[in-house]
């Protein structure tokens, strides 16, 4: 059976249902347009994911602005005049955020002909020791011995670039239960030119295209308890779904909490999420990482000369922090249309909903006045799940399996190509299409795909006209 029953009111008055198994929607919820509440935006061009929150005042708005411009503008090698932005490298992946975060929506991974990777990065890790104990409680990985927690294919003049990273593919065909047949690609990651010498022989890596900016503020702005209300590690409801939270390193606190941001929820805040993305992506140190990015294989690195101790200030990472939290969420297009309502229903009968959960409420006390008591609709329970073989990793981070995944978000998901002019989705950028990024599901979410795989043409197309309606 479905779990409706953690869901509203007004929702279950609006399903109807032969039975618990077969639900079928006849019309659009109240409100279910505005997908992050009062703070969303009714942009759907090229520019729908970098809009602030529609509630922020306009004196809020400018903090808005600053951070933006933090964001989006490159950082450039030290030293030079411009001291409020110097400092990048001595080993990074992109000179900016926005060169990641493609006007605040996903990353993709390198074409065929790519120099660098740019929006798609790699983790690095090797098996733990007995000895590891505290790394792994701070880190939630044991980094590889000389080139770190993550793979840096550009460096500043002076210093050798870590390597070359290569995805290729291979064509896996997946068949419908009409004969339609669907060719996904099986990606295969390469790290070549290593110029730091060979790397740790049991090596795991994790390839990571950078997720959409988009509502962050708000999933920061969900209680703890109601998303472990939906955690059930030891599927005791018997319904072949164990979603369980990931316990992370809260760098400001200094202790265990829960995960929250990135692709197996390995990070607590939109803070320590930037800090990282600074230090890894950028080489850039701020208060909560004050050391540059170099293992200690790499003497050019840790002698190059830095912009500062940190080179990104308390200031300027409030702002970033400020603005990563108030990009506002666009809202739904045709949720009163019957085929989008054909889609939805769909959706809950293929069991989508029990990991994309609709709807939440956010805190009365949350890190901004804007979004705080909001009902949206993020389509994410924050939860790890196990994905199975096809999208396993293998690579452990925190408590997170090398096969478990956080549930994304699917807010604004149709609107992505109109932000970032491409259709390529999961952790890897592997699926060229959503459809693509359904048929990769397995583990816990197999018996929903094996229900997509069961629908016939106009059910498939109408399953994608409500996710494209996000």
């Amino acid at each position: 059976m479905l779990p409706l029953l953690r869901l509203s009111p007004l929702f279950l008055a609006l399903l109807v249902s032969a039975c618990d198994d077969n639900p079928r929607f006849t019309q659009a919820e109240p409100g279910e347009a505005l997908s992050g509440g009062a703070t969303t935006v009714f942009q759907t061009d090229r520019n729908a994911f970098a809009m602030p929150s529609a509630n922020l005042s306009n004196t809020r708005s400018l903090d808005f602005s600053v951070g933006n411009s933090f964001f989006r503008n490159p950082w450039v090698t030290a030293p030079t005049a411009t001291t409020a932005r110097d400092g990048l490298g001595p080993l990074f992946n992109t000179n900016a955020c926005q060169n990641c975060h493609v006007r605040d929506g996903r990353g993709q991974p390198p074409g065929e002909n790519a120099v660098h990777a740019v929006s798609m990065l790699v983790r690095l890790s090797i098996p733990a020791s007995p000895a590891d104990a505290k790394v792994l409680e701070h880190l939630g990985v044991v980094p590889e011995p000389t080139y770190g927690g993550q793979f840096q294919d550009m460096a500043i003049p002076g210093v050798a670039p870590e390597g070359k990273i290569r995805v290729d593919y291979s064509p896996l065909p997946v068949t419908f239960a009409d004969g339609s047949v669907v060719e996904l690609r099986k990606p295969t990651l390469r790290l070549s030119d290593l110029n730091y010498g060979p790397m740790h022989p049991q090596t795991m890596t994790s390839a990571r295209v950078a997720p959409p900016m988009i509502g962050l503020g708000l999933l920061e702005a969900i209680s703890e308890a109601d998303i472990l209300a939906n955690a059930d590690p030891e599927d005791r409801d018997g319904n072949g779904i164990s979603g369980r939270p990931n316990r992370v390193w809260d760098m400001r606190k200094g202790e265990t909490v829960l995960g929250r941001f990135g692709w197996k929820a390995g990070q607590p805040t939109i803070e320590q999420q930037s800090a990282h993305a600074f230090s890894g992506d950028m080489g850039l140190t701020t208060s909560l990482l004050p050391h540059d990015d170099c293992t200690p294989n790499q003497v050019d690195c840790l002698n190059a000369v830095n912009g500062g101790v940190p080179e990104v200030s308390d200031n300027i990472l409030s702002k970033v922090v400020f603005y990563s939290r108030n990009l506002a969420v666009p809202a739904r297009r045709d949720v009163d249309a019957a085929q989008v309502l054909a889609g939805k229903s769909a959706f809950f009968q293929a069991g989508c909903q029990q990991c994309h959960m609709p709807q939440f409420k956010t805190r009365a006390d949350a890190a901004e006045p804007e979004l705080a008591n909001q009902e949206i609709r993020p389509y994410s329970d924050l939860l790890l799940h196990d994905m199975g073989e096809g999208l396993a990793d293998h690579r452990g981070e925190f408590q997170a399996s090398g096969s478990e995944w956080r549930t994304a978000p699917l807010w604004g998901i149709g609107l992505s190509e109109a932000v970032t002019g491409h259709t390529q989705f999961l952790h890897d950028g592997r699926a060229r299409n959503l459809l693509e990024a359904i048929l990769w599901h397995g583990g816990e979410a197999e018996p929903a795909k094996q229900h997509v795989l069961a629908f016939d043409a106009e059910q498939r197309t109408a399953l994608l006209a409500f996710l494209n309606s996000l």
